[in-house]
């Protein structure tokens, strides 16, 4: 996997329209953020203006609003982004503030992202100065309910296959699988429309919904034939746009992901499910419940380490800039194991084992660059070969130099005469507490 740069838009740009299902006409405007900002949206409408994060802990599913996906974050609400958050995921952007003038965000038109993705373009989408956050499926994940299901495993880029099944003669079973670039975004999926079953849509406005709907922003398939005046512009179109929907609702995560989803006959409510199932599965940031949201805690950890007590010796990850640096945090107690048996009644912790945690937190970043974690292991040093149990390990060393108090010495350890290890050592003399 090869890191790229965060990004967001170079200058403002807005949409004024319609929100689907309150009918409501309202602006919404797209804002240039900084780096690690991630994508929110400010409800320019309420006092305050309070914002609402893309973040799986907002996703909320009404069953009074089922043909919709919504975040809410203390109170206040936003409906209807699927499409709004599609054309960021697939742009790539991974900053921005988009502010809506309404509850539901005004729809693009034409029922697709592609009015959408076209205006971020035309504002034009800039680099910025570090590396982006990937949500990284490390292993298989999966959510199923009543002949609905969804799908996760790992994928060195980023792949949605889907699969609807429809009892109707022109739409049937449809299966498309894409891999998601900005570029197969803006051909494939963003021009692909919302669609509704002519025979639905009378219950749809009894119940209160689809206020907004036209027919030029939704395809109306009919009996026998589509209604609208334009054709479709996919022989496949139904299941393009439910890729839509479904890259939209995955960006709920709080980044772009890296993985291979596929779903079965899903809609909103199967898409925000499997949010929070990965969410409570993978090692992603901020699992930890009141926890800053870009930190992995120590049960994340272990989804990507082997390591168990008392050898993990890493409690958190604070930082990771994907294949240039991370940063992370060892708690030392006087309940540690080794401070029974390493200079007692003098605590220290052993330097072997302040490397041993250094490499671990290293072994993390190495880690979360490889498509699949849970098959590989990081040695946390160059061995020649792994020491196994029954091995007895010969060691020689040898003093290169000596300043002070403070020796350099260079280590070999040997099984059976073949050679498994070597290292160069610095060793310090030190007056012993009283």
């Amino acid at each position: 996997m090869t890191s790229r740069p965060q990004r967001t838009l170079r200058a403002p740009v807005a949409i004024e329209g319609v929100g689907l299902h309150t009918g409501e006409k309202g602006v919404m405007r797209f804002l240039p953020a900084p780096v690690d900002h991630g994508v929110r949206f400010v409800r320019t409408d309420l006092q305050g203006r309070p914002e609402v994060r893309v973040r799986p802990e907002n996703a909320h599913f009404d069953p009074g609003a089922a043909r919709r996906t919504i975040l809410q974050q203390d109170g206040v609400q936003v409906h209807t982004m699927e499409h709004v958050l599609a054309a960021v995921a697939g742009l790539g952007v991974d900053n921005l503030v988009i502010e809506t003038s309404t509850m539901e965000v005004p729809e693009g038109h034409d029922g697709s992202a592609g009015p959408i993705a076209k205006a971020m373009l035309e504002a034009g989408i800039q680099d910025q100065d570090k590396p982006t956050h990937h949500i990284k499926v490390s292993k298989p994940v999966r959510w199923a309910e009543n002949g609905v299901e969804l799908t996760a495993v790992p994928y060195s880029g980023y792949r949605i296959s889907f699969r609807i099944e429809y009892d109707h003669p022109l739409i049937g079973v449809q299966e498309r699988t894409i891999d998601i670039t900005p570029e197969s975004f803006m051909k494939e999926i963003a021009p692909a429309r919302t669609f509704v079953l002519e025979r639905d849509v009378e219950a749809l406005r009894q119940s209160g919904w689809i206020k907004g709907g036209r027919m030029e922003s939704a395809i109306v398939v009919g009996r026998d034939k589509v209604l609208n005046d334009e054709k479709l512009r996919y022989p496949d179109e139904f299941v393009r746009h439910k890729i839509l929907d479904l890259l939209g609702d995955l960006f709920i995560l709080g980044g772009p992901l890296l993985g291979h989803v596929s779903a079965r006959r899903s809609g909103h409510q199967g898409h925000v499910a499997f949010v929070k199932r990965l969410k409570e599965t993978l090692p992603l940031p901020g699992r930890r419940a009141g926890g800053p949201p870009e930190e992995w805690d120590a049960t994340a950890i272990m989804d990507l380490l082997p390591h168990r007590y008392p050898f993990l010796l890493v409690d958190r990850i604070t930082n990771i800039e994907e294949g240039r640096s991370i940063e992370g945090i060892k708690n030392v107690t006087i309940n540690e194991p080794f401070f029974q048996g390493h200079f007692p009644g003098h605590p220290v912790m052993p330097a072997v084992l302040i490397l041993e945690a250094m490499a671990q937190v290293g072994g993390m970043l190495m880690l979360n660059s490889v498509d699949d974690p849970t098959t590989k292991l990081i040695y946390g040093a160059k061995f020649r070969r792994p020491v196994v149990p029954g091995d007895q390990v010969k060691f020689q060393l040898k003093l290169l130099s000596e300043k002070r108090r403070t020796m350099k010495m260079r280590g070999e350890a040997f099984v059976d005469g073949q050679l498994v290890a070597e290292a160069e050592l610095l060793a310090t003399v030190v007056d012993k507490r009283p």
